[in-house]
């Protein structure tokens, strides 16, 4: 693991959900359960089309009058265009944030560094307008800031953090298997399920309905999945995102993102299983198997 660091995630944008019903308004939205949000607890979901497939993947923070949701830049707009649609009546309101940025806590100490526990989702407030918290995904994955972008980086040095290349933190994230949003997720494609969402703890399963609950849930407890996300060790030229993968001549999955040797690709489960590296081109694609990652499809409601 590197030594702790931060990175700066210009790539990250966030959205303020406002109003007496925001609570209300998102937890008939989104995958997880909202009433789960406290100030000392940051929540990661999705946003889905009606059939369960992924358009957004956002963290979720409890700002006090305010829900931030951390998500991609680019893609901003798109996430307030989609969520605008279910607003009818509801006392709600979204804005862009442009003066908020999102950093990168990341390596050996960072998570106590921030006086947190290394528990996925704590949360605190730190300095006067931000919130660290630690990746409600996964814990060994870091912690992040949320802030104005102009205190963030006096803020984090005071706790001891040095500003790192953020290289670093995407070959940590990639080596960890964690999609990053639509880098590594299609949008009305990729299913919750075949990229980790579960273990996550993106998905509540016992929440009520929000959209794609219903086929999610089916996919879950009927054992459906026949292919994944994983780390992969790339050794030789990266295979292009969403080059196809081979096992003895036969299509065994296809890359999604890759920096200096190691990358993300959804893989076929019983070419995982063969054990054998996979070809693209001149590359050959091994799959990897993180701590965090269940395969065992005999225990559906495992959690």
């Amino acid at each position: 693991m590197p030594p702790a660091g931060f990175a700066i995630l210009d790539q990250r944008g966030v959205l303020a959900v406002s109003g007496a019903d925001r609570v209300a308004f998102l937890q008939g939205l989104v995958s997880n359960d909202v009433a789960k949000l406290a100030a000392n607890r940051a929540l990661y979901a999705a946003l889905l089309t009606a059939q369960g497939k992924y358009l957004h993947d956002f963290i979720m923070v409890d700002a006090g009058e305010e829900i931030w949701l951390d998500g991609e830049a680019a893609r901003l707009g798109d996430l307030k265009r989609r969520l605008s649609m279910y607003r009818l009546r509801a006392k709600v309101a979204l804005d862009e944030r442009p003066e908020l940025a999102v950093a990168a806590m990341f390596g050996g100490g960072a998570i106590a560094a921030l006086d947190l526990p290394e528990e996925p989702g704590a949360a605190r407030r730190m300095g006067g307008d931000g919130i660290a918290l630690v990746d409600p995904r996964l814990a060994a994955l870091g912690a992040r800031h949320v802030a104005p972008r102009e205190t963030i980086p006096a803020e984090l040095a005071q706790h001891g953090l040095v500003e790192a290349d953020l290289a670093a933190y995407d070959r940590h994230r990639l080596a960890l298997g964690i999609p990053d949003g639509s880098h590594d997720l299609i949008t009305e494609k990729s299913i919750l399920l075949e990229s980790g969402f579960d273990e996550l703890h993106g998905v509540d399963w016992q929440k009520g309905c929000y959209i794609g609950q219903e086929l999610t849930a089916r996919t879950k407890y009927r054992g459906l999945i026949k292919k994944r996300l994983f780390p992969v060790r790339v050794d030789g030229p990266a295979p292009a995102p969403g080059e196809v993968l081979t096992l003895d001549g036969k299509e065994a999955g296809e890359m999604r993102s890759a920096r200096d040797g190691v990358g993300i690709a959804l893989l076929r489960l019983e070419a995982v299983e063969d054990g054998r590296p996979l070809s693209a081109g001149a590359a050959s694609v091994t799959a990897l198997r993180p701590d965090w990652m269940r395969l065992d499809k005999s225990d559906p409601s495992a959690a």
